[in-house]
């Protein structure tokens, strides 16, 4: 068992490795560098591989105490659904590195571009795998970060920096929503990890906080997987380099929203409120992201919009509620790895070798690309949901998930098939149509792509033809304990290539017969679109820039308000608060302290020491300039000295005599720097409006020191450190064994917080002098208080 928490946790930490390594080795090998640094998510894969026998038993946890104090854990929890994601992004990831070092060959900034690769692996790696919430919402966060530097790699661009910002931005924000979330399932239901979430039954779903904690959860889930209206960022994403957008798009971040859906079902799923949000939003962004498909021309583009209606379609069916929908979401989201990365990394190639992605530009490529032109359609037919592809498996499943007499059922029938149509006519507009057909002038001339580069699709077209033929093999050891993990009791797919009479089979017909009619008339549609997009104006798209315009406004004038510049603002609006933090909790909680008696019996030198303190309030009133004010203030802190030192402290007494007496000294001396009137000028209703502030103050100071005393004295730290002073510090003045000892580091950063006020002072003093003599020597009629001689 140590063994395998060992393996396992070297195989999270192999894409952070490989974060470190690749830019030196770039430096040294070049573009053949890729191939090495492939090693390290193979290694991963081949071990989560290996755990596939012992998952399809049961879930397997692991991980180190963090902090066990505070009950946190470095922690995993694998199963069907952890360990088929971490198959997909280190599978997909190793063919990912090996096509960037050919995409990206003679970059100046490939060892960069691998640096955030290997994070972006790493991040998503640890995400899928996590038990702790804290450790899921780290790595959550984690993959915006890295996102936001892979979309932003070419920075040089406007464009691209937009689209980073904006991913970011979107995906931030619902990582917040997420963090509250777990905070509030943490609160509701006492656990920490979604190991004991997941064994913890109704407790969540009974909970009064339960929509609360749905929606903030469903916030982060749906920024993150692009659902409508956050759909936004993910096709702008495409300014990233192709082989960041055939990950983002395949195996990781996208697809994190839905597993974080698909981990939380057993706990949170089955609730009316789960089952209206979910297929609402998913079936509403199926819709909207093939529609937004064919408006468009560029290969990525049409390829990103069908993502964001494929994971529309994956959230529809999570959020359906049966065990068929589960494990029809199981076998699409397989599928869509597949045939999806294929087809971005054949989008690159022909990008590559021709120089351009506009479909309308391309054609009769078969015949300078024919190895492209086999991975293109092998991918397009299992994205159509043509047989034998794995990608038929998962249609008939998702139609027989959904052939049921509700009157909801045949809605989400409805959007699934006109979805799966337009999706099955981009397929083949991506797959075919730059292949066939008469051969166009390209910026460049076309030649096939060199092995690195065609590694990738081949690979995964392949293995969605494999998987439909091995069906049997691929349900036992991934699509059935996956669907199990999802469902949270045991399930067993078992949809195969073998004819299935009924109504999914027409409905697949039916999708078929539609798609091929929208790839016929793709043209007139994309023309269409266009015109609706015109007529409908601003989007969310837009309305993401006009959010962050009206964002920075919003703050521009906050700052106008909060941060107008000058200092009397500032420090009447702090002391407001002060007043406002001591006052009002004594006064709505009720613990006004009761005042004490005034002593009857005074004595003459206790009488004397209050007398000098009524004497200074009374000057530092009167003071017709602040020097004397300043001078005169000096008298409360002298007069505290007394106090202590008739009450038998002569050392505090002694460290209050020094402290004030510095205190009036460089006051005095700033003051004698600054250009100040010599006298107060406020008007009266400053003057009313400072003083009641300042009485406030201090009023609340002492309500609060009067409230404490009158709890009784607890002597245990006094008698504590009596006890061990002498016998641990060997220091007999108990005072300063606290100071030096005790309290050791934080006297330290108390005299260095000290030295550097002083050092800010002095140099604030010097500037202040350099910069009058400068403009002394540059103005003939400046004063002559300034002390400059005259030329």
């Amino acid at each position: 068992m140590a063994d395998a928490t060992a393996l396992t946790f070297a195989a999270l930490c192999l894409p952070f490795l490989g974060a470190v390594v690749a830019p030196f080795l770039v430096r040294m090998l070049g573009a053949r560098a890729a191939w090495l640094l492939a090693l390290l998510p193979l290694l991963a894969f081949a071990h989560f591989l290996g755990q596939l026998p012992a998952v399809a038993v049961g879930p397997i946890t692991g991980g180190y105490d963090w902090a066990p104090s505070l009950g946190l854990r470095f922690s995993w929890l694998l199963d069907g659904l952890s360990v088929t994601f971490a198959l997909l992004i280190t599978g997909i990831g190793a063919l990912i590195v090996i096509y960037a070092g050919g995409y990206l060959e003679g970059h100046a900034d490939q060892g960069r571009f691998f640096s955030f690769i290997f994070l972006f692996m790493g991040a998503m790696l640890g995400l899928v795998v996590s038990d702790n919430f804290l450790m899921l919402f780290v790595f959550w966060e984690l993959t915006s970060i890295a996102s936001f530097l892979l979309i932003g790699f070419d920075h040089r661009r406007a464009a691209a920096r937009r689209a980073a910002l904006q991913a970011l931005v979107v995906t931030g924000g619902g990582g917040l929503a997420l963090l509250a979330g777990l905070l509030l399932v943490s609160s509701a239901t006492g656990a920490a990890e979604l190991s004991q979430l997941l064994q913890s039954g109704d407790i969540l779903r009974d909970n009064p906080y339960y929509l609360p904690v749905l929606l903030l959860v469903l916030g982060g889930a749906f920024t993150k997987s692009a659902q409508f209206p956050f759909h936004v960022w993910l096709p702008n994403a495409m300014e990233a380099p192709t082989p960041v957008s055939a990950y983002l798009h395949s195996a990781t971040m996208v697809k994190a929203g839905v597993y974080l859906l698909m981990r939380l079902n057993p706990a949170m799923g089955g609730t009316v409120a789960w089952e209206v949000l979910l297929p609402l939003f998913g079936g509403v962004t199926l819709v909207v992201g093939a529609l937004l498909a064919v408006a468009q021309t560029d290969l990525k583009l049409q390829l990103a919009y069908t993502t964001v209606a494929s994971l529309g379609l994956l959230v529809m069916m999570v959020g359906f509620g049966t065990s068929h929908a589960i494990e029809a979401a199981v076998v699409y989201l397989v599928a869509h790895s597949l045939f999806k990365g294929a087809l971005f990394m054949v989008a690159g190639i022909i990008d590559h070798e021709t120089g351009t992605r506009d479909v309308t530009r391309l054609g009769g490529l078969r015949h300078a690309l024919p190895a492209t032109f086999a991975a293109a359609l092998v991918a397009a037919i299992s994205m159509g949901g043509l047989p034998p592809a794995f990608g038929f498996l998962a249609k008939e499943q998702i139609y027989d998930a959904l052939a049921t007499a509700s009157p909801w059922a045949v809605v989400a029938t409805s959007m699934a098939v006109l979805g799966n149509a337009l999706m099955f006519a981009i397929a083949f507009a991506v797959g075919l149509k730059p292949f066939w057909g008469k051969t166009k002038g390209t910026p460049k001339q076309p030649h096939e792509a060199p092995i690195s580069l065609l590694a990738g699709p081949a690979a995964l077209a392949a293995l969605g033809v494999l998987a439909a033929l091995f069906a049997g093999h691929v349900h036992q050891w991934v699509s059935s304990p996956m669907a199990s993990a999802v469902s949270g009791s045991t399930v067993e797919v078992g949809i195969s290539l073998a004819p299935h009479i009924g109504l999914p089979l027409l409905l697949s017909l039916l999708t078929i017969a539609l798609g091929a009619a929208f790839y016929w008339q793709l043209d007139r549609l994309r023309a269409g679109m266009a015109l609706c997009l015109r007529w409908l104006g601003t989007g969310p798209d837009r309305g993401f820039d006009h959010a962050i315009t009206g964002l920075i406004r919003l703050s521009a004038a906050v700052t106008r308000i909060l941060q107008p510049g000058r200092l009397e603002i500032y420090i009447t609006c702090t002391f407001l608060c002060v007043a406002a933090i001591l006052l009002l909790p004594l006064w709505i909680y009720g613990e006004l302290p009761v005042m004490p008696a005034f002593p009857s019996h005074l004595q003459l030198h206790e009488a004397g020491v209050l007398l000098l303190a009524l004497a200074g309030i009374l000057a530092v009133v009167v003071a017709r300039d602040r020097l004397t004010a300043i001078v005169s203030l000096g008298i409360q802190g002298f007069s505290v000295a007394i106090l202590f030192l008739l009450f038998g402290a002569p050392d505090l007494a002694f460290t209050q005599l020094m402290v004030e007496t510095l205190a009036v000294v460089i006051l005095a001396m700033v003051m004698t720097r600054l250009r100040l009137s010599p006298r107060d000028r406020r008007s009266f209703g400053q003057m009313l409006l400072d003083g009641s502030i300042a009485i406030a103050c201090g009023c609340g100071f002492a309500l609060l020191l009067m409230k404490a005393t009158e709890r009784p004295l607890d002597m245990a730290l006094s008698d504590f450190f009596n006890t061990y002073s002498k016998a641990i510090a060997h220091g007999a003045n108990v005072v300063n064994v606290i100071i030096v000892d005790f309290r050791g580091t934080d006297t330290l950063g108390e005299i260095a917080v000290v030295a550097m006020t002083g050092l800010a002072i002095l140099a604030l003093i010097r500037v202040r002098a350099h910069t009058e003599r400068k403009l002394a020597e540059n103005d003939p009629n400046a004063p002559e208080d300034l002390g400059v001689e005259r030329p």
